[in-house]
């Protein structure tokens, strides 16, 4: 999808682990809503900081993008929105992606969408490695088997930042917080195993039930984002399969208005390509879209859309 295309298109457009919902208590400051995002490498984020930028100053798509760039010429950073990745933690901005700080993810355009929607403040903690299954890597226990290290790390790890919020993100006012969703960007490595694949419906619904109940949240808010690597014209068999078990999972009656798929494949420009055919192309464009539809797709999940 071209610049002005997508800009048409928008133009248009635990500790302590506390439910969902629950008004504050007397004396006490607004509570901080978390959302989890997860998965592997397109969560990771490769979109391109600096095609970010020419997309942020050019005249055709300044109206789209410019609200990451202040009138100086630096990026903005939301006061009201924080992220933590992994070892790297700060006010939302650009720069939260992988390899480097030179890329960013799909957290950008999900913080905005959020932040600019919800009364409270707002924690993204986002856990994700590149080439990871969820056959394997992220095997929750209902699927039988040994548990996935992934699974049981991205618990510790959520844990671990609650705990120590404070310390870590200390301009953050909210005393308590609320889990309010959670993001799953995945499915490249299972694709790619016809084995992975076949067990894939069932492993990413008993992934959703295991994280709820790990979590104490039966109705946890979760958004599924295809697997759209490929594009609208993919025609590879897996591919195909996997993205199907992923809307079949979203839906189903037992999740009915908990959870959401979001449809990547249509934020597929290749050019400019950053990084070949994978990964989205590394392109700007593609990570700010996904990003800004799988926002919207938990606004909707929290009737604020």
């Amino acid at each position: 999808m071209s610049s002005k295309a997508l800009a048409a298109v928008f133009a248009l457009a635990l500790s302590p682990l506390l439910p969902r919902g629950a008004a504050p208590a007397a004396g006490e400051t607004e509570r901080l809503k978390v959302f989890v995002l997860v998965g592997q490498s397109n969560m990771q984020g490769k979109g391109k900081v600096e095609q970010l930028r020419e997309l942020a100053t050019d005249d055709e798509t300044r109206a789209i993008y410019g609200h990451w760039v202040d009138a100086s010429g630096a990026w903005v950073a939301r006061d009201d929105v924080w992220i933590s990745y992994l070892d790297r933690r700060g006010p939302l901005t650009v720069g939260y992606g992988s390899p480097a700080e030179d890329r960013f993810g799909p957290e950008l355009e999900i913080g905005r969408v959020l932040g600019d929607a919800l009364d409270e403040p707002v924690l993204l903690v986002k856990i994700a490695w590149g080439g990871r299954s969820l056959a394997r890597d992220f095997r929750p226990p209902s699927s039988g088997g040994d548990v996935g290290a992934s699974y049981t790390e991205t618990l510790a790890h959520l844990r671990d930042v609650l705990a120590t919020r404070a310390k870590l993100f200390p301009d953050i006012e909210a005393e308590t917080h609320d889990i309010a969703g959670l993001f799953w960007f995945q499915g490249w490595n299972d694709r790619i195993d016809q084995g992975f694949n076949d067990e894939y419906e069932r492993n990413l619904a008993n992934l959703i039930r295991d994280l709820r109940a790990a979590l104490e949240l039966p109705s946890l808010p979760i958004v599924i984002g295809e697997t759209g690597q490929g594009g609208p014209d993919e025609t590879h068999p897996r591919a195909l399969s996997l993205m199907k078990a992923q809307a079949a999972v979203a839906g189903d009656a037992e999740f009915a208005g908990t959870l959401r798929f979001v449809g990547t494949r249509r934020f597929y420009d290749d050019d400019p390509q950053h990084d070949g055919g994978y990964h989205f192309f590394g392109n700007a464009e593609n990570f700010f879209g996904i990003g800004a539809a799988l926002g919207e797709g938990m606004l909707e999940l929290l009737g604020r859309k």
